[in-house]
């Protein structure tokens, strides 16, 4: 089989589809490997690297996608590479359709064969591929919240852990799977109160013994988010329905009893995100005031979209 791995074309992608020792790996099976020229600059490597490993360099995208009957990359295609796409050629990437009625559409009229990593699993039933982004998206969430919590960034102009004499902040997370975990874990070691909800008693017992004592793993219905997210300054939403749009948790109505200057991250927004009102933001561009909707009651509120997103 001819495997192409092209370069990222959306904004503040840095990532490559495949390292130089998968090059090398997939040259021995008998298989040959294209890769278009400075695809893996960003994650620094080298296209001698993956010369080294047994790979051709390839100066043009559209070559690549041309030779190649499987074609390896890390985003979801967008529209100039959806138009390259043809009947039977194989894309193995992250693409989240459920949130992108466009891109299923586009794929679907390609005639290709779509993989997506967000929802391969393995023996034991879990995302092997989907896992390692949702660890770092759920440390990301609360790095990044804790940012847009300062008052330059038009935050409260808090710390997570408060200071001697000054109560710590309060962090609402939803969802207590692998980036709700990896969430509270950073939450909690910065010195917050946290709030860690899910609806598996299964996993909360297991959460209850495994967390710190600043992290109090909650029954997640709607009473209990309404009563919380009065007093939360960062809700971070770690929800996943794997393959499938993330459910509404955190209403219209919940923006006007939020505080202030309070910062919401929804980690699933490319599966639709749990907030009423959420949208994709952009590196360039990452958070909104008041949800990006005008509700004229509400206190201003920061969203920040991110993405990778989890895993359950």
């Amino acid at each position: 089989m001819i495997v192409g791995v092209v370069k990222e074309i959306k904004p503040h992608e840095y990532r490559v589809g495949m390292i130089p020792s998968g090059a090398a790996a997939l040259t021995l099976a008998g298989h040959k490997v294209i890769v278009e020229k400075d695809a893996g600059a960003g994650s620094g490597f080298l296209d001698s690297d993956y010369v080294k490993a047994g790979a051709k360099i390839v100066d043009r995208t559209a070559d690549v996608w041309a030779q190649a009957e499987m074609v390896i990359k890390v985003k979801e295609p967008q529209p100039a590479e959806i138009k390259m796409l043809r009947r039977d050629q194989v894309l193995f990437t992250y693409f989240h359709f459920a949130a992108d009625r466009s891109l299923t559409e586009g794929v679907i009229k390609s005639g290709s064969v779509a993989i997506a990593y967000e929802t391969v699993r393995d023996k034991r039933g879990t995302l092997p591929l989907l896992t390692p982004m949702s660890e770092v998206a759920g440390k990301m969430s609360v790095q990044e919240g804790a940012k847009y919590l300062e008052r330059p960034m038009m935050g409260r102009g808090i710390l997570l852990g408060g200071v001697p004499g000054v109560e710590p902040a309060t962090v609402l997370i939803l969802g207590g799977g692998v980036v709700g975990t990896n969430a509270a874990k950073v939450a909690a070691g910065l010195g917050a109160h946290v709030i860690l909800m899910d609806v598996s008693l299964d996993r909360l017992r297991y959460l209850s013994d495994v967390m710190p004592a600043n992290v109090t793993p909650l029954f997640s219905d709607p009473s209990l988010i309404d009563y919380h997210i009065r007093e939360a300054d960062l809700v971070i939403g770690a929800v996943l329905i794997p393959g499938a749009r993330c459910p509404v948790l955190i209403t219209r109505d919940h923006l006007k009893i939020m505080k202030p200057g309070s910062v919401i991250v929804d980690v699933g927004v490319d599966q639709g995100g749990c907030c009423e009102t959420i949208k994709p933001t952009t590196h360039d561009n990452p958070t909104s005031s008041s949800m990006m909707l005008s509700i004229t009651a509400s206190p201003t509120c920061r969203a920040l979209s991110a993405a990778p997103v989890l895993s359950p």
